[in-house]
């Protein structure tokens, strides 16, 4: 089985650049709600996934370096759904829950493992 690149993998780093892209620019510049809302929390999955999952290969959680598993990836796309539109807006003032949200997370992973299990 091919060996994973974690943040080295070409799908994270495009993820990345697209949102520094959309972050530092494109949200600025282009009058979109698309861009405004759910182009980032698509590339969450495919951005922030891989950087996770090498953590957990450093400290022991995970023992190949295969790419993600499907499993791995519904775990973390379930954990920041709950983390992010549950938790947070309890705790946090300016936080807001907004379910189409976890639908941008989901289908960003499910584009993302596709991705990952096809180039695997």
């Amino acid at each position: 089985m091919k060996r994973f690149g974690y943040a080295r993998d070409p799908l994270c780093l495009l993820a990345c650049g697209l949102y520094v892209l959309n972050r530092c620019w494109l949200r600025g510049a282009v009058d979109d709600a698309f861009l405004q809302g759910s182009f980032n929390d698509l590339l969450l999955i495919p951005a922030a996934l891989p950087v996770w999952l090498w953590l957990q290969r450093r400290i022991g959680l995970r023992r190949e370096d295969a790419p993600p598993r499907w499993s791995e990836i519904a775990l973390h796309v379930v954990t920041w759904s709950v983390a992010a539109e549950w938790i947070a807006p309890q705790l946090l003032a300016h936080a807001t829950a907004d379910w189409h949200d976890v639908a941008a997370y989901a289908v960003g992973a499910v584009a993302a493992g596709t991705w990952w299990n096809a180039a695997g």
